[in-house]
């Protein structure tokens, strides 16, 4: 805690400009009295979990690759299950949220996510994938609740030119909670991964049966004490002096008439274009994140080496949150972050598409920094304005993390048919598509402000 209060004294020079960068001096008194040390710590330890969860399935696919015996099209449904219960469940979460309030409904997405933790016992007991997707597809249901809530929680509270920044400092807890899970996990269930691999060409059926339900025994007591954890924060959390905010009125446009005059979330193009980029946004993070173990593997890299690729891939990201949060909107606007990760990614892509096997493996991993402020930069733009239509907009913008669960699918079936190197090229168009929303999409539709940042 004290290293975090340090970093954030650093960046705005006191705890008192440290409120007052995220509560924003054009907000009244009192928007200044809610944005506290405890608001802002229960929101960072929620995206601390949304990155502890979800960055284990970097981990998780190479590890019931082996252990449930799958190909790489196979164990890329990990992300799929996990991803698709976002398209599933976000509408239902703004509905839930509705009629529950904040602190409620984000107990309850903790207690799903439990439930969903739970279900790794008689998965890993019986050795069935099928059990293991359930329990991945429920824990994405809760962290759905979760996002829905959070992201437009974040971003409405201070100055929406701001807000990418509000955004990587969250980026930096859920990042920094994907390289402990990762670093964790891969001690804990493939700690002999490169022995157990040649051993396992040696034995007969029933020896390899006998090694591989070991293996998938090791996740029993992680997820239990997973599920514990996430109890007892759905507790604290009900307890918690969390304060509520109302989207409906705290993120109107600037020109309340044009706005007001909307009937219907299809009117906002710039929001619709926002939801493709956020699409394209998770996509790109979990091939990154999610698929660079297994292609190191691929590529004749011990795993013992291995098991580590995803947490660079994490440093990365929170090198480029860090530069994020000091540079916007001080230095260059939200749309700018966003052209200059665009340009970056398809740079770095295109690198790893032709380097050898170790070095790609690098380029692959600083995909995380252009990355990094994709999401930040695309959420505020994407949900500026929409006043009551913010809860369903945040909630299309959380279905996009559709493509989490599409992206790494169609990259495993191009690394079964031709090589996992050369399917990296599946993230190309969406690093086009990000920068053209950089350029001219995040405008579409929108009555640009009289103080506008540069695009």
């Amino acid at each position: 805690m004290l290293v975090l209060q340090t970093f954030f004294y650093y960046i705005v020079g006191s705890k008192h400009n440290f409120i007052l960068l995220i509560t924003g001096m054009q907000k009244t008194s009192e928007r200044a009295a809610q944005a506290n040390w405890m608001t802002v710590g229960t929101i960072g330890l929620f995206f601390f979990i949304f990155g502890f969860v979800t960055w284990l399935n970097g981990i998780l696919i190479p590890y019931l690759k082996i252990s449930c015996e799958l190909t790489h099209f196979e164990s890329y449904l990990v992300a799929f299950s996990f991803y698709v219960a976002y398209v599933i469940m976000a509408l239902p979460s703004s509905w839930l949220l509705k009629k529950t309030g904040l602190k409620m409904g984000m107990m309850l997405g903790l207690f799903v996510m439990a439930g969903g933790a739970l279900f790794f016992i008689p998965a890993a007991m019986t050795r069935t994938y099928g059990l293991f997707l359930s329990g991945l597809f429920i824990m994405g249901t809760g962290l759905a609740i979760l996002q829905t809530a959070a992201n437009p929680y974040i971003t409405i509270l201070g100055p929406i030119e701001s807000a990418a920044q509000r955004i990587s400092i969250m980026g930096i807890c859920n990042k920094s909670a994907g390289i402990i899970a990762t670093l964790l996990f891969g001690v804990m269930a493939l700690k002999d991964g490169d022995a157990l691999i040649a051993s396992l060409k040696d034995m007969d059926a029933a020896q390899k049966a006998v090694a591989l339900n070991e293996l998938a025994s090791r996740v029993i007591i992680p997820y239990i004490g997973m599920a514990v954890i996430l109890v007892v924060i759905g507790i604290l959390v009900k307890i918690s002096g969390l304060p509520e905010l109302d989207p409906d009125t705290e993120n109107t446009g600037e020109d309340l008439e044009f706005y007001g005059s909307k009937t219907s979330i299809f009117q906002f193009p710039f929001l619709l274009l926002g939801v493709i980029a956020i699409f394209c946004d998770v996509g790109l993070e979990i091939v990154a994140g999610d698929t660079i173990i297994s292609y190191g593997l691929s590529q004749g890299i011990p795993i013992s080496i291995a098991k580590y690729f995803t947490s660079f891939t994490m440093i990365a990201m929170i090198i480029g949150y860090t530069i994020g949060v000091i540079a916007i909107p001080r230095y260059i606007s939200q749309s700018q972050a966003l052209k200059i990760c665009a340009i970056l990614g398809i740079i770095l892509t295109g690198l790893a598409i032709i380097s050898p096997s170790m070095m790609s493996v690098i380029f692959i991993a600083l995909l995380g920094m252009a990355n990094s402020l994709i999401w930040p930069s695309v959420w505020p733009l994407a949900i500026e304005g929409l006043g009551r239509f913010t809860r369903v907009g945040s909630s299309l913008l959380i279905m996009a993390n559709l493509g989490g669960a599409l992206l790494p699918l169609l990259y495993g079936r191009i690394a079964d048919i031709a090589t996992p190197q050369q399917a990296y090229i599946v993230v190309l168009p969406c690093y086009f598509f990000i920068l053209y929303y950089a350029i001219s999409g995040h405008k579409v539709g929108k009555r640009v402000k009289h103080v506008q940042e540069a695009a």
